[in-house]
This record gives structure tokens, sequence and C-alpha cells, in this order.
């Protein structure tokens, strides 16, 4: 290298540099936004940047790689499909990939989950399923029965009828408050007072709500909040009672994110919907899915026309997307993926565990794949992401919580890079505010 070029920062490539100024990213402020990385390549657990560096992902993409990036299988079943067609319409065509999927998915989940409805993104999919919920009451002559109870910390994405069954006090749409239809949002029944209550609500408000929505397990970006499977049997119990459906929002804890392939495996229930999105395709390829019981599907024959589901996204079922989710499915058929989950818990456990004892830290909590730091301040993400980089892994704090969800293929020591580099950090943090 030449003296001149010594210390000089790396060029960015002109695709970055050229191309940002028209770009709008997701959940930013472009005012102030800095470009984002530019990423040339990608493989295992490892992103490869244009000024070859190196960065370990301890988010997964959005916690969509579960086998790591560039998995030799899932590029040769999209390589293939895409050699033969890579998509048609629904609307009177299929494809192989997509009618298999669509079985195999029914067979995968709990009792009679049989009915598939596809589309591209999992906040869609939510809307999906909300959609099948009203109609469901409509086409059984119940047409008060529109709303829906969800809950605090709740999360199930930015579209509009999805953001109404968000918290709306702690999510990011309190600026359409009066835009969106007002829906319920209780407490998670947690304890016995709370379960009471809840059974309350259900009981005034039966004659008008379709459904209860809830990610099941964790809640996600409203900021991984726990709970356990009593919950989950509490409220299939409580929607019965009730008579309403109840609908279980999996696009983050389905296969295999927090240990189970489902969540409402590890629960012994069946919802009456259930969505998933994020790791169907492996991190390849946008598809999601809403799937129905058979009670929920049956409410739609009939000979009107107008009972049919009125919605066809243009690109559901599209067959590169299917063919990746059906490789998928074949790798957690033929890897060890749910056991290296396993192995992946109980080294978060250890390892984060230093970060109980610091001034700051409000909870350590563990499940799957899935390791939570909470704080006890909000709005931290941007004093932690330069030195998380710095250190040469890709971690994305949020809210009051510093978390890391690896691809399922991580090995140990590029985990404990990523552990390390919590406690390291949330250590500095802590003892910054201590002596402020």
């Amino acid at each position: 290298m030449a003296e001149a070029d010594q210390g000089r920062a790396p060029q960015a490539p002109d695709w970055l540099t050229s191309g940002f100024p028209h770009l709008w990213l997701p959940y930013a402020q472009m005012k102030v936004a800095p470009a984002p990385i530019a990423v040339t390549g990608a493989d295992g657990a490892r992103l490869k940047l244009a000024d070859g560096r190196e960065l370990i992902d301890g988010v997964s993409s959005w916690w969509t790689v579960c086998h790591g990036y560039n998995h030799p299988h899932i590029r040769a079943a999209v390589a293939a499909q895409l050699a033969a067609v890579p998509h048609v319409m629904l609307g009177g065509l299929a494809t192989e990939p997509t009618l298999r999927l669509a079985r195999r998915l029914a067979d995968l989940l709990p009792g009679d989950l049989d009915h598939v409805f596809f589309s591209e993104s999992g906040s869609v999919s939510v809307e999906i399923a909300m959609k099948m919920a009203v109609q469901y009451w409509i086409n059984r002559g119940e047409t008060g029965r529109h709303r829906f109870v969800s809950f605090r910390f709740g999360y199930h994405g930015d579209t509009l009828a999805a953001m109404s069954v968000c918290d709306p006090e702690e999510g990011m749409h309190g600026l359409f408050k009066g835009y969106l239809p007002r829906q319920i949002i209780a407490e998670v029944p947690r304890t016995a007072e709370q379960q009471a209550d809840f059974t309350r609500l259900l009981r005034t408000h039966r004659s008008e709500v379709a459904a209860v929505v809830i990610e099941p397990l964790v809640q996600g970006a409203g900021g991984m909040k726990f709970h356990g499977p009593e919950v989950l049997h509490f409220l299939r119990k409580a929607c019965d009672e009730a008579d309403c459906l109840l609908i279980l929002d999996e696009i983050m804890t389905g296969f295999g994110r927090i240990g189970p392939m489902f969540a409402c495996q590890e629960a012994e229930i069946v919802p009456d919907i259930i969505t998933v999105s994020k790791a169907l395709t492996g991190g390849t390829l946008p598809l999601a899915a809403t799937i129905a019981t058979r009670k929920v599907f049956e409410a739609f024959l009939s000979e009107d026309p107008s009972k049919a589901l009125m919605h066809g996204p243009t690109y559901m079922g599209n067959a590169l997307a299917c063919a990746a989710a059906n490789a998928s499915l074949d790798l957690f058929e033929r890897e060890p993926r749910l056991e290296q989950v396993r192995a992946i818990e109980a080294q978060l456990r250890a390892e984060l565990e230093p970060c109980r004892r610091l001034n700051g830290v409000v909870d350590v909590r563990v499940r799957g794949a899935l390791g939570v730091v909470q704080l006890n301040s909000t709005g931290e993400g941007p004093w932690f992401r330069p030195r998380f980089l710095a250190d040469g892994v890709w971690i994305r704090p949020f809210g009051d919580i510093v978390y890391v969800a690896p691809p399922f293929v991580i090995a140990r020591d590029e985990l404990a890079r990523l552990t390390q580099a919590i406690v390291r950090h949330v250590s500095a943090w802590s003892q910054q505010r201590a002596a402020a």
C-alpha cells in the first residue's frame, strides 16, 4: 500500500454512493441516516463487505437466515426452479413447488391447520388472517364481529390493519392513532388476576370480537418479551369459551428460532389461524403463509360467490420462493437444526450471564437461538452500533434491549465473539453511566 493511502477510509463502491441518494431506508430518519454498509457476499454466519472486512451476523437478517447464508441446497433448488419456471399466477395456474409446500406445511403443523394461503410478507399474512377472521363471522351471519384483542408489547407488522393490533404506546405507530381501527389492547394474562380480567374482557366484548391475536411465547419487535406455554393454554380455553378465534403470529417464532419448530407445538395447542414468514425460505426470498383450520376454511365454502375470500397477492405462491422454502424444510429434516438451537441456547445462557450483574441491566433472558439483555433506558442503539461494528459483529440493539439471534449454523467461536462483544460493550456502557 502506498504511504499516502495508509489510514485512509475505505472507498465506498460507486453503486452505493450513486444509489443511496435515491433510497428510502426502513425505520430511518433520512435527513441524518448514514449510508448502509455495502455487502458483496455472504456465507454461513458471515457477511462479506465491499471494503474486504467480514462481519459475524448476530441478527440473521431480521431473524430469517436460519441455515446460514448461501446454503448450497437452497441455492441449487432456486437455480433449478429458475431454469424451469420462476413464476406463474396462482389464479388458475400452479407449479409443483407451491402445491408441495402447501402439503408439507399442513403436515408439519399440529391439528387440522390444513389450508394454506400464500403471500409475500409477514405483515400481509397478518392482514390476511384478520380479513379471514372478520369474514368468517360475516359468512356465519354475525356482521358485528370486526374487532381484535391483542396485547401490550405486541408487534405484528407495519401495514395498516397489522399496525392496529400492535401496542399503540410502545410500538412505532403512535402517529396513526386517529386513523387506525381501535382494537382492544390487553395485558398478556400471566397471573390469575390478569386471566380473570381477560375472561371478563372477552365476555364483555364477545359480540364485537372476531379474534385474539398474539405472538406465542416471545413477543418480538415489541421488546423480546417472554411468556410461558400456560398463557397460550389459557388463551385457547378463553377463546373457546367466548366463541372467538385465536390467531398465532409465528412469523418470528416459527421454524425453530425459540426452540421448537413452532411455538404452538410446545404449548400443545392448535390456533384457528397461524401466520408464518421470515425463516420460511431460509432467508433467501420473500414468502409468507396464513394457514387456517378446517373450521375456518369451511365457513368460506358456499354456492354463494360473495362468501369466497376475495384476496390475491400478485406473487402469491411464487415458484422460486416456494422452491426455496421446500429446500429449507429439507434441511430441517436432514440436518440437526433444532439440536443446534439447543446448543446455541446453552452457550447464550452461560456467556450472557455476566451482564446480569451490571448496573443498568434489568434482565438477561434466553430462549432457543435468541438472547436478550434488557437495559433500564431506551434509545441506546446509536451508542452501541459503531462499537459492535468495530468488533466485526453485526448486532442491532433497539428500544431498551441488546439482543442476538444468530443463524443456527453459527460456529461456537463465532457465537462467542458475539456474546463477548455484548458483555464488553454493555459493561462499558454501564461504567460510563455510573461515572456520569
